[in-house]
């Protein structure tokens, strides 16, 4: 089976309301692997591999995210890579 893998760049207020650890857990409970991380411009980026039925469920959270965030725009592109599990990585 061929994995799915996407880019997301997600854009509102999606710093500082605990997003990063709210898609790690989500992603992880999806058995998704990849990556999470904040971005100076203010955005999150995360890349996501997975079944692409688990990481359309991902793109699908990562539009409302958790409840202090407002997102505003996800934009999704395809991505290569593998990976060993979901991490949070630091700030780009």
């Amino acid at each position: 089976m061929v994995d799915t893998v996407l880019r997301l760049e997600i854009r509102g207020r999606v710093q500082g309301v605990g997003y990063r650890a709210s898609m790690a857990a989500q992603a992880r409970r999806l058995g998704l692997c990849g990556w999470v991380r904040n971005r100076r411009d203010g955005s999150v980026e995360a890349v996501v591999a997975g079944p692409a039925e688990a990481v359309q469920r991902l793109v699908a959270w990562s539009n409302m995210g958790p409840p202090a965030a407002v997102v505003d725009r996800v934009q999704a592109s395809a991505a290569e890579g593998r990976f060993e599990g979901f991490e949070q990585r630091p700030t780009a």
